[in-house]
Parts: structure tokens; sequence; C-alpha cells
């Protein structure tokens, strides 16, 4: 990742600026993407990950400013660059006030535009770098963590987070396994994490028969800050065994929660309501890759959105994902933290305790 090459993001509706400002930053090295909309610009923030925004603010629709605040929620450790033609003094508060990085009135010096964007580029990795931490969704089947915590993991992802993914079956009672395992590393794709497939069989997962080693073996290689799993309140057996291994080969990991399933129980109890606005559409994106569940009820958008914005009730933000809490040693800023937003805008502790039958 730090070899990597810097990339850029430019916003700009005049072709001939634009093209100005992606063969400006080309020159010095970085590998840039040009969009003319503010909405192509949150939908390639969506899918990608960049290291500086340059953006226009006179644009069709909103302007490079009023998309600032959904820039930030998508990827607090962006860098931003205004570059105006028509600067004025309440535009430079304004981009203050949303947190730009960097505010030039055209026209520019490109000499100029590539030093600060390339240092500004080098602001980003530097704030992953001091956030980075490591995420381990365990799941017994294909598609469980995408279902119960898809959208936080897109959150750690865009966070800059390192993410694996460990699925204890090849869910063959739903499928073919090869099937299965290639949707299931499509999904990972989405969010930049790494895949770990293991082979025990679907719906006799004991824990005893080896899979506390095996998880054990990855919690040792991957040295996890924080694990999501299933949960004890299941009516699958599977899951159930699942949450009963993690519980024992996690147990020197200090912070463990516990997501929903469908075939979560009434008992199921969350008492952190994870903010994931912005992330639902990188959760369906995920769920997506799973073509033969498609005709699973649990697996079309808008039941996943209906969800998402049930259990914003309990929490801040328009759309939640819930966890219950087995335990925890970070602060209520902490947890918001390991997200990269701000601690009382991504993740709301409580103890309302929702149902799902």
């Amino acid at each position: 990742m730090a070899d990597d090459p810097y990339r850029a993001l430019v916003l700009e509706d005049d072709p001939d600026a634009a093209d100005l400002l992606r063969i400006t930053l080309v020159r010095v090295g970085l590998d840039v993407d040009v969009v003319g909309t503010a909405e192509a610009a949150l939908a390639a923030l969506a899918r990608a990950r960049y290291d500086v925004l340059v953006t226009d603010i006179q644009l069709p629709g909103r302007s490079g400013l009023q998309l600032l605040p959904e820039v930030r929620r998508l990827d607090p450790t962006l860098t931003v660059m205004v570059v105006t033609a028509y600067p004025t003094f309440d535009h430079a508060v304004e981009a203050l006030r949303e947190a730009a990085d960097e505010f030039l009135a055209k026209p520019v010096d490109p000499d100029e535009v590539a030093r600060r964007a390339t240092e500004l580029a080098r602001v980003a990795r530097s704030r992953r770098g001091a956030t980075h931490r490591r995420v381990l969704a365990v799941g017994a089947h294909p598609d469980d963590v995408e279902i119960g915590a898809g959208a936080t993991l897109a959150a750690h992802h865009a966070a800059g987070d390192e993410i694996v993914i460990l699925t204890l079956s090849g869910g063959a009672v739903g499928g073919s396994t090869s099937v299965r395992q290639a949707e299931s590393a499509a999904a990972a794709a989405v969010v930049g994490a790494h895949l770990v497939h293991l082979d025990f069989p679907d719906t006799r997962i004991v824990p005893a028969d080896g899979v506390i080693t095996a998880v054990e073996q990855v919690v040792q290689d991957v040295r996890p800050d924080r694990i999501y799993t299933h949960g004890a309140h299941d009516r699958h057996q599977d899951h159930r065994a699942t949450h009963e291994a993690v519980q024992v080969a996690a147990r020197q990991v200090p912070n463990l929660w516990c997501f929903q399933s469908p075939s979560s129980t009434v008992a199921f109890a969350p008492n952190r309501f994870v903010d994931v606005t912005g992330f639902v559409d990188t959760k369906l994106q995920m769920l997506a890759a799973y073509e033969s569940q498609a005709h699973r009820d649990y697996m079309q958008p808008d039941v996943v959105r209906a969800a998402a914005r049930y259990w914003s009730r309990f929490g801040a933000g328009h759309d939640v994902e819930p966890l219950e809490t087995v335990r925890a040693s970070e602060t209520p800023a902490d947890a918001a933290a390991a997200l990269a937003s701000p601690p009382d805008a991504r993740t709301t502790f409580g103890t309302d305790h929702g149902t799902e039958g």
C-alpha cells in the first residue's frame, strides 16, 4: 500500500479544465480519475479509495462545497483541494468550515497544483496509517458476514483498516461450494478484504471438532483488534457453534461483537448501533455477488435498506447496523475512531434493545 501511486479524484464539469488538471497530476505520478458531477464523485468514492479530491465550486446541481460533508462521511481521511475561478471571502470561509485542506483561485500555476496535491495525498496516507486497525469477521457460511455486518466492514474499508473474512464452511446445503466460494471472493473484493475459506461440513459445525483450533490459527495470523461474528441467540446450529468457537479461540482479542442474521431470535439484544450512513450501497454490492442466493428474501435491497433504517431509531445516523457486545475494551470515542469519523457521529452505545422475529 505504501508503494502504491497516490490517487486523485478530479471533480470538474468543464472538460478543458478537467483535462488540464488530469495532465498536471498524471505528470507527477498520480493516478487520476475525472468526474463531472457531485453524484458521480460520490459514486466513485464509494467504489474506490482516493488520497486527494480536487474539486471546483461551481458545478451542476450541488456545489463542490455542499458536497464536502458527504465526502467526509464516506472517507474522513481524504484530503480536499478546492480550485475555483470564482473566489470570494464567503467561499473561503465555507471551505474552511467544511474542512477543505487547500483553497486555490484560478488561474493557478500547474506546478503549484501538482505540489500541493502530492503533499495532500501524503497527508491522507499518513492519516490512514495512524488509524490503521485489523478487523476479523467470522461467518459459518458464505454471505453470513456480509448480511450481518457488510456495511460496517465497508466503513472500516473506507477508514483504511485491514479486513479479513473467515468463512468456516462451503455452504453446500445452499448450493455448489465452488460457486459459493467464488461469490465469497467477489464479495470480499468489494471492500478489499482477504478471504480465508475453510471446509467444515455445512450444518454440522462442532466447536470441538477442529473449529476452535482453526479459528485460533487465523486469530494468531491476523492479530485482530476487533472481531465480528454470529451471536448466541440464533436458530441455526452452525451460527451458534461458530459463536461458541470464536469466544474460545479469540479469548485474547479485546473487542468482540455479534451481528444479527436472518435466523436470529427475538432474544437478539444489540447494545451497539453503528452508523453506516453512506455504506449501505457498498453492502448491497457485496450481497449482489451472491447470485446463487438472490432469490432469498433477506438478500433483497429493499429489505436490507429497511432493516438499516429500522435500527437507526436506536442510534445516530440515517442507516445503522446493530451489534451485541461480548466485550469491548474501547471507549465510545475509540469505537468511533475505529470507523474514522467524529465520536458523536459514527457509533452510539446504549441500553435500548431491539427485537427481530
